[in-house]
């Protein structure tokens, strides 16, 4: 028959730890709601710079030429960006993209890719693992973001311009809902503009000065940092709301089993109750007998 103290110590410490949970589900849901609004308030401004792009692209036609929209004959070298989180107690979120992520990345050639580490958690799983990593950043949610993707976005276009990289990813999260988060393998250079969508809208004829080469010149850089920042915002947000939905079950997981506790504990009690009961009996039979 268990301890009563023993039982009765495990109950504190299961309400204890369910208080921490409950707290922690409340700070990942407030954290949540302005990273969502910030990964929405994003989304119209990179579809209407992705449409003005695609109009652009559609109006030069063959006189296009730059080069972040070369594709590359021969690949050779990858770049990688991997996102993941700094902490844990969130699920699956960084498990799910890390174990699709390595195989991934095994596939892609003989030659190791350059892979750019965001997050505590994928820079230890590829560490553990024997992966070369060129670059990896911890906290970066704590940073400003204007300045790790601006200094993110310049290398991996410099180094795709040099001919360093002849293919740049970004592996991410994709946010969903709060309880969907989708691992995304997004090729991010050389750039793919469809002329579809917006850029065949009617509208009227457009003209371009200097040029469409030039217009696409300036646009196409900032529209890569558009895209890198849309991953850094849903990758935050699809964070919290696993670590949202993570603590919500651990909070439901300690209710119930401090209700199963609560019903050892009082089966043991009384099962003692009534061992004292008939002991009492049984002294007072042995005294009248």
């Amino acid at each position: 028959m268990p301890n009563l103290k023993d039982i009765k110590t495990r109950i504190g410490s299961v309400k204890k730890t369910r208080q921490i949970t409950s707290a922690m589900k409340l700070v990942a849901a407030a954290k949540l709601k302005r990273a969502t609004d910030a990964a929405t308030a994003a989304k119209p401004y990179k579809e209407k710079l992705e449409g003005v792009l695609r109009r652009v692209a559609a109006a030069a036609g063959d006189d296009v030429d730059t080069p972040l929209l070369q594709t590359r004959e021969t690949i050779t070298k990858r770049a990688v960006v991997v996102l993941s989180s700094d902490r844990g107690l969130c699920g699956g979120f960084n498990n799910n993209l890390l174990r699709k992520a390595s195989p991934w990345l095994t596939e892609q050639g003989d030659q190791p890719a350059h892979v750019v580490t965001f997050g505590r958690k994928s820079t230890g799983y590829f560490a553990k693992r024997g992966w070369p990593e060129a670059r990896n950043v911890e906290d970066w949610a704590k940073l400003p973001k204007a300045e790790i993707i601006g200094d993110l976005c310049d290398q991996l276009v410099t180094g795709f311009v040099d001919g360093e990289f002849d293919e740049v990813w970004v592996v991410y999260n994709e946010f969903v809902n709060a309880i969907t988060q989708v691992p995304t393998f997004m090729k991010l250079l050389p750039l793919a503009l469809e002329d579809a969508g917006e850029s065949s809208a009617p509208g009227g004829d457009y003209r371009y000065e200097p040029d469409a080469s030039s217009i696409l010149g300036t646009l196409l850089p900032l529209y890569v940092r558009t895209l890198v920042l849309q991953a850094f915002l849903e990758t935050e947000a699809g964070e919290h709301a696993a670590r949202m939905t993570a603590m919500d079950n651990a909070t439901n997981n300690a209710s119930d089993l401090i209700a199963s506790l609560t019903l050892d504990y009082n089966r043991a009690r009384q099962a003692a109750i009534t061992k004292e009961l008939i002991e009492i009996v049984s002294g007072a039979q042995a005294l009248e007998g």
